[in-house]
């Protein structure tokens, strides 16, 4: 079983290739965001630690975390970000460790795809075989999170600058897969790559 990072800057166009991804090969997709929310559920591993550090006023009147209460807080007061990033990110880490670790030993799939934004960043290049990076020009990932997302010039901007540059991605990637134009080139790229490993199926 391959395991194989996609990563890439926001609006680049991950979803779109992972459901390709997802059709085409006998594959696990892990997405790290949604790990993330996972494990900061009640019952779960950082449940407690967070409402403890932020506080009960984050929560639902069902007592799930409210996200944008959250993302409030933390975003206000870099070193209470600092914090909750020491509570998620080992407990995601392990998470994800041992999604890869069930599915070894259960041999039923030819790769793992895990995606996440901060993939190079959070030190998970180490449990790859292979890092795909997912390249979109400036233009059009601006134009994508205007007209999927609806963000302004500033929050894009202020996103953008607190990624990876293109420079850096490609610094540490295996793969670039070019998805600026119509995605039936991005298709023929993935499909490319897949055959290569030995993990297409039509």
């Amino acid at each position: 079983m391959l395991v194989i990072g996609i990563t890439g800057g926001v609006g680049a166009g991950k979803s779109s290739i992972l459901k390709a991804l997802e059709e085409h090969c006998n594959c696990k997709i892990v997405l790290a965001d949604d790990v993330g929310n996972k494990v900061k559920e009640p019952g779960q591993k950082c449940y407690l630690q967070v409402v403890e550090l932020l506080g009960k006023d984050i929560l639902n009147d069902d007592l799930t975390i409210n996200r944008m209460k959250m993302a409030t807080k933390i975003f206000a007061d870099a070193k209470i970000l600092e914090q909750v990033n020491e509570i998620i990110h080992p407990a995601v880490e392990e998470y994800i460790l041992q999604e890869i670790e069930n599915e070894r030993k259960k041999q039923e799939i030819d790769v793992f795809f895990l995606e996440a934004a901060l993939l190079i960043e959070a030190g998970y290049t180490r449990y790859l075989d292979a890092l795909w990076y997912i390249f979109s020009e400036k233009s059009v990932r601006i134009e994508r999170l205007k007209a999927s997302r609806g963000y302004s010039d500033e929050k894009i901007r202020q996103i953008m600058e607190q990624q990876m540059s293109d420079e850096e991605f490609r610094k540490y990637a295996d793969v670039t897969l070019d998805n600026s134009n119509e995605f039936e080139k991005t298709f023929l790229q993935i499909q490319t790559e897949c055959m290569r490993l030995g993990i297409w199926k039509n």
